[in-house]
């Protein structure tokens, strides 16, 4: 066994957000580990086919986390383990606002029915690394003790601060429930799809002028690794998880074989709109403020506590390297959207020194 005391066998856990790829690879997980008598998966919508063939072996709910509440309480659930995170803002679902809803007023639900559920005694919540924001005051290592040096821009980081002050509340209130938070940093690798991911597969990547921040990633089966034990071991605290080691933005984009298009950093709001022209996704101000100033933690009491390590980050991508080597072929369509990029940063700037002189 572990470090970390066992508890015994969980009986029924019950899992949200099984229609994205992390929950449903929970869902399907525990449901393959002989000690769990039953996992059952909550989400509000269907998950998609390339992941409802995992989850043959859950029992599946069609609820929303405002219907949580008697889920929990009409199977005598014992554990919960809460992954119906948003992590960015999908603007025909609602954009911002819906963001908000899932992540914020969705947890709060989640813990007013734990904090009813009589049988409960093993709480596991999705968090991330963003909870520390990202700024140039930044300590070089952030520890799970390291307060924020300045509140985060983006939404997610603000909803993940929102999200762990009400677990601290949950914990005074139900003290003999088992509370585990789990700081997760990027998820990357060869099954992964994310803003994250999609950024690095682009032939064309934007960084910031002048940045090299330094980055973390974490493997999604590692991720996957330490919910199952946060699960069926007792693990009570907050963890970072992450792989160990760092990698600078400009040699993950250099073992991805892109190329970085530096534009300057009063042009990025303006780059994150071109970047959707080059098929990158939508990413917000979480993933622009990581991609300037970068973001770095300890894992030593993850892996004391757990006695497992994540494969380093520098592994980590690679195995995502290997699981989309054949990516996006340079054209001159992308070529000219580069250069877009640099325009676009070099008139930003032009107009605030306009203004300024004004």
């Amino acid at each position: 066994m572990t470090p970390g005391s066992a508890y015994g066998a969980p009986g029924v856990v019950v899992v949200t957000g099984i229609s994205r790829y992390l929950g449903a690879n929970v869902a399907a997980r525990l449901a393959a580990d002989p000690t769990i008598r039953r996992v059952v998966g909550l989400d509000a919508t269907d998950p998609p086919a390339e992941l409802a063939g995992l989850l043959d072996g859950v029992e599946r709910v069609r609820a929303d986390t405002e219907m949580a509440g008697t889920v929990i309480d009409d199977l005598a659930a014992d554990s919960v383990v809460h992954l119906a995170l948003v992590t960015a803002p999908d603007q025909r679902a609602g954009g911002r606002a819906a963001m908000k809803e899932q992540n914020v007023i969705g947890t709060m639900q989640v813990l007013a029915a734990c904090q009813r559920a009589p049988r409960l005694r093993k709480l596991v919540m999705r968090s991330s690394t963003a909870a520390y924001g990202a700024s140039f005051r930044d300590p070089a290592i952030f520890t799970e003790d390291t307060e924020p040096r300045e509140v985060p821009r983006g939404g997610f980081a603000r909803d993940i601060l929102d999200i762990e002050g009400y677990v601290r509340g949950f914990r005074r209130r139900r003290p003999d429930v088992t509370a585990t938070v789990l700081r997760f940093a990027p998820f990357i690798g060869s099954t992964a799809n994310t803003t994250l991911t999609r950024y690095f597969r682009q032939p064309v990547v934007p960084t910031v002028l002048g940045r090299d921040p330094r980055l973390q990633f974490l493997h999604i089966d590692d991720a996957l690794e330490v919910v199952h034990r946060s699960v069926v071991e007792d693990h009570p605290g907050t963890y970072n998880v992450a792989g160990p080691g760092v990698l600078t933005l400009s040699q993950a984009i250099r073992r991805a074989g892109r190329v970085a298009v530096p534009v300057l950093e009063l042009g990025l709001s303006g780059a994150a709109g071109l970047a959707r022209a080059l098929n990158v996704g939508r990413y917000g101000l979480d993933q622009v403020d990581l991609f300037v100033y970068g973001r770095v933690v300890d894992t030593t009491r993850l892996t004391t506590e757990y006695g497992f390590t994540p494969r380093s980050t520098a592994v980590a991508f690679d195995d995502f390297i290997k699981g989309h080597s054949s990516g996006t072929v340079l054209t001159a369509d992308h070529l000219a959207n580069a250069e877009a990029l640099i325009r676009e940063g070099i008139r930003q700037v032009r107009a605030a020194a306009r203004s300024d002189d004004d």
